[in-house]
């Protein structure tokens, strides 16, 4: 059965053939036979419209997921943030993949007078999350949206009066664009998986969830589901500045938990511990005690916000 050749499905960024062609390599080693299979994405076409007006859920992935369900492709790989929590009936999580840096990053044009002195600012972004987090610590700076992928990204600011712009440095690091010009933003609370990759395969797809299963990473898979679960528990369909980071010490996990408003203004946050044995249900412990002290409030303001 080794002689089936496995069909790796892939948006066709930079970005993602690189996330594809690592899958191949590692399956290679283990003696399997693989074919890239690259697939453009309605998030990579749509690059006018700020992505929470996509109906975020699924954009980069939703392509993917047809090409699965139709039998184009046996497995699919993704940045683990992009993937919604839910994923389509007959899919399911094969592996996470050993976890890059988790770090957000902000590119700019090698002067940062504007982040001193309650100066003025200009940063892009498409994220939520990351625009709510740096007007929460500068409040007097605009927010622009920032579409497209890493390269686009990239370009966009060059060509742009902006004073930078954030990206996730796993990412950058991966198709080696990191330029000199850049600063890590320590203290962002990341997105829930960042800098995880994930493989997906149909759940009736015993050969190909075997392979992929083969290259999971236990430590970071139990990190990612935390983070997973806080997120799912939170957003109950609703598209909100998350942020998440689970830690494995030893044998315990800490959560950093995070929900603000869109403007910054607001911010619901929580740092936990448990054992690691117990971690099946600890992200949604945590959503919930967020919700109880105040998220439900900044949950509401987000709607509103975003309906307008």
């Amino acid at each position: 059965m080794m002689n089936k050749v496995i069909r790796i499905g892939t948006r066709d960024s930079q970005l993602a053939l690189w996330q594809a062609h690592t899958v191949e390599k590692k399956l290679n080693a283990l003696g399997y036979l693989t074919e890239i299979v690259a697939v453009k994405s309605t998030g990579d076409i749509i690059l006018d419209v700020p992505l929470y007006e996509l109906g975020i859920t699924g954009i980069f992935t939703k392509t993917l997921d047809i090409a699965m369900l139709q039998g184009t492709i046996d497995i699919a790989v993704h940045s683990m943030k992009d993937v919604p929590t839910a994923l389509p009936k007959g899919i399911v999580q094969s592996a996470v993949l050993e976890r890059a840096s988790v770090l957000d990053i902000m590119v700019h044009k090698g002067n940062l007078d504007f982040m001193h002195n309650n100066s003025p600012g200009t940063i892009a972004t498409g994220s939520l999350r990351r625009q709510a987090q740096w007007l929460n610590r500068f409040p007097h700076h605009t927010v622009v949206d920032l579409r497209g992928n890493v390269n686009t990204r990239l370009q966009k600011l060059a060509d742009q009066d902006w004073n930078g712009a954030v990206f996730a440095l796993a990412g950058l690091e991966r198709i080696a664009v990191l330029p000199e010009n850049h600063i890590t933003l320590d203290w962002m609370i990341p997105a829930p998986a960042q800098g995880a990759m994930v493989i997906v395969a149909m759940e009736n797809d015993a050969f190909s969830r075997e392979a992929a299963g083969k290259l999971n990473h236990l430590e970071s898979e139990i990190a990612t589901h935390v983070e997973r679960e806080f997120l799912k528990t939170l957003e109950g369909g609703c598209t909100a500045p998350i942020g998440a980071l689970a830690t494995i010490i030893g044998t315990t996990i800490r959560l950093e938990g995070v929900l603000f408003s869109i403007d910054g203004q607001d911010k619901v946050q929580i740092e936990k511990t448990v054992e690691i044995n117990h971690y099946k249900n600890f992200g949604r412990k945590c959503a919930l005690e967020i919700l109880e002290n105040g998220g439900i409030a900044v949950m509401e303001k987000i709607k509103k916000d975003l309906q307008q």
